[in-house]
Order: structure tokens, then C-alpha cells, then sequence
């Protein structure tokens, strides 16, 4: 089918285009509705990419989708009937996989202090809360 772009996104400004080299298609039967040439047509589709071995990938890139995917990434697609619908649909999930897999972690939370206004607020809510549920003890004659 040929090299399979993947488009650009985080961690990918340039976005990615991987050879055809690289990628092992195999096909096999599909389980489910088909009619009458279920039992004839190989439409299950595995797509394999070997992420350890990738020449496009940068070192960064490949450590982070190893970590991320581990190597080799194997996708499946057999919701369709025909194979070709099914090669498409397990080439978009390969790429889409590798895009937020090669995507950067999120920067980690910086922890900040409660506002003064909001401290003040915490306290008088809890204040009146107190003189709330005061009032609801007995009644005292003083």
C-alpha cells in the first residue's frame, strides 16, 4: 500500500513518514457476518512495526515509544469485510498509536498555596457553619 504518514503532533512538529520496508502485513480469516465468501477471503489484517529497529525515529523518539508501546507495535483491524477497508483501518490506528505515543509527557504539577482571600473565605464559611449548628443545642435560660 505504501509508506505510512503519520501526522504532525506533539512531539512531532514535521510529523513522520514510515517506509513500506519497515511494516509486516499479515492476513488471516475474519471471524463474523460475511455471507459467502467469509470462509474464502483472508480480511483480517495485522500490521507490525518494529519500533526498536526504526530508522526514522530519533533516539529520544524510539526510547519514548518503547516505553510507551513496547517493541513490536502489532495492530489488528477486522471490523470491515473487505481487506482493503481493514489495511486502512489498521494503518490509521498504527499511526495514530505512535502519535501520542512519541508525544511528550505532561509537565509535572507545580503546587502553589491557597490564596489569602481564599484562606479568609474557608475560615468564615467555617465560622458560620459553627454559629449554625450552635443553634441547634438546647435552649438555655440565661
Amino acid at each position: 500500500m505504501g509508506d505510512l504518514p503519520v501526522a504532525p503532533g506533539p512531539g512531532l512538529p514535521g510529523g513522520l513518514v514510515i517506509p513500506s520496508a519497515e511494516l509486516v502485513e499479515r492476513f488471516s480469516r475474519s471471524s463474523g457476518p460475511g455471507g459467502q465468501s467469509v470462509n474464502t477471503s483472508d480480511s483480517r489484517v495485522e500490521l507490525e512495526y518494529d519500533v526498536s529497529t526504526s530508522a526514522v525515529l530519533t533516539d529520544s523518539q524510539r526510547a519514548r515509544a518503547v516505553g510507551t508501546l513496547g517493541s513490536p507495535v502489532v495492530v489488528v483491524a477486522s471490523e470491515h469485510r473487505s481487506q482493503h477497508r481493514n489495511r486502512v483501518a489498521a494503518r490509521e490506528r498504527l499511526a495514530e498509536r505512535l502519535r501520542t505515543a512519541l508525544a511528550p509527557p505532561a509537565p509535572p504539577r507545580r503546587a502553589t498555596k491557597p490564596t489569602r482571600g481564599s484562606q479568609r473565605r474557608r475560615l468564615e464559611a467555617k465560622k458560620q457553619r459553627g454559629q449554625t449548628k450552635s443553634l441547634r443545642g438546647r435552649v438555655r435560660d440565661d
